[in-house]
């Protein structure tokens, strides 16, 4: 009985403890725009709101690579989906300390030949951030699925699946930090191929059943 009560006690300081330390990483965090902010769980993609949710980036991570990921010095798709539910119109303008450049990019454009501008878009020169306008009460959507997305140019070390690089949204003065993850295939890989087995005959010599020469039963 007196285990039990200690036991109890013990559990309800370490929950106690958390509590606080939740409390006080909150504090920290207020007045600010914190990284979490809003994140919602999802399959594919990370999803990120600044303080208030007036704007968002929404289905953030970085097209699959293939089973050998990505190499130091390599460009990679970023996808990325940001939401403006202000009364007016924003421009993003977005960076990465973890590449060389960010520019916008046709998605299908072969990697490492550089960007294919949009009709709506202009590239911007070599070093400086990509901008992106996005309308009042409305959100630009920069995919696979769009005619546009956002390119890393550069790659600072190898990326692979579970990694992550880290990626900066500032709407006009409201900045949102979000680590972008690699993308997960989304169908199992292939199976090894089978073992198959040869017989070329020798196993029933072995037995003595069969063969030519042999005496069979």
């Amino acid at each position: 009985m007196t285990r039990s009560i200690r036991g109890s006690r013990r559990s309800a300081l370490l929950l106690a403890g958390l509590a606080t330390s939740g409390l006080l990483l909150s504090g920290c965090s207020a007045g600010q725009v914190a990284e979490t902010a809003g994140t919602v769980p999802s399959v594919q993609g990370v999803n990120v709101a600044a303080e208030g949710g007036v704007f968002a980036v929404r289905s953030l991570l970085i097209a699959y690579p293939g089973v050998d990921g990505y190499q130091a010095g390599d460009d990679a798709n970023l996808d990325v989906v940001l939401y403006n539910d202000s009364p007016n119109q924003v421009t993003v303008t977005v960076t990465t300390e973890d590449a060389r450049d960010i520019v916008l990019s046709d998605p299908h454009a072969p990697r490492g030949e550089g960007s294919s501008p949009s009709s709506t878009e202009t590239e911007p020169p070599a070093g400086a951030p990509a901008r992106i306008t996005v309308p009042p009460l409305s959100h630009v959507q920069l995919n696979s699925e769009a005619s546009t997305v956002l390119r890393l140019i550069g790659l600072n070390s190898r990326l692979h699946v579970g990694e992550a690089v880290f990626v900066t949204f500032d709407f006009d003065g409201t900045t949102i930090r979000a680590a972008a993850p690699v993308a997960v295939p989304l169908s199992p890989a292939a199976p090894p191929e089978p073992i198959i087995e040869r017989h070329t005959g020798f196993e029933e010599l072995e037995d003595g059943h069969g063969g030519a020469g042999g005496t069979g039963h």
